[in-house]
């Protein structure tokens, strides 16, 4: 799975995750991928900072810093629109830790071995029901190519601290 950052052609800023950047490029030629503040489906990669997970037992490395206005710039030159942004921001986060919530209330945890029940329920060997865990990378890129429907619970930055 892959995290863009994206941009719309009215300047809207969000995040989108894919199987792979062909999935990506596949999605946004059929208009699949469309803005979540206006619903425009002209959407472009945004410019972004990798984030790099270290090495198995190290943890992981710490996440940029989220982009923030200078002490030093005063507070005449900040415009609406930023304002405007980040109220739009404040209320997707909402939104996004709301659908958390309620999966995590109406679904059952199974852990590690979310991958073996997924795919347990796609092939009709267990009633299916609503389900959340963990699935490495590689686990979740082979639900996906079996056709098996999975998402990643959204994580917002106040969750990493």
């Amino acid at each position: 799975m892959i995290r863009y950052a994206l941009r719309c052609d009215r300047s809207h800023d969000f995040e989108s995750w894919f199987q792979s950047s062909a999935a990506y490029d596949q999605q946004v030629n059929r208009k699949l991928v469309t803005c979540p503040i206006c619903g425009s489906a002209k959407v472009d990669k945004a410019i972004m900072a990798p984030r790099i997970v270290g090495k198995k037992g190290r943890g992981r490395a710490t996440p940029p810093p989220e982009p923030t206005a200078t002490a030093t710039a005063p507070q005449a030159a900040q415009s609406a629109p930023t304002s405007l942004l980040m109220a739009q921001e404040r209320e997707l986060r909402a939104k996004l830790k709301e659908l958390r919530d309620h999966i995590v209330k109406n679904a059952d945890n199974v852990g590690e071995r979310f991958a073996t029940e997924a795919r347990a329920m796609h092939y009709g060997d267990k009633e299916h029901r609503p389900i959340y865990g963990e699935a490495s990378p590689d686990e979740a890129k082979s639900l996906i190519d079996e056709g098996i429907e999975v998402s990643p619970l959204p994580t917002l930055p106040e969750d990493r601290n």
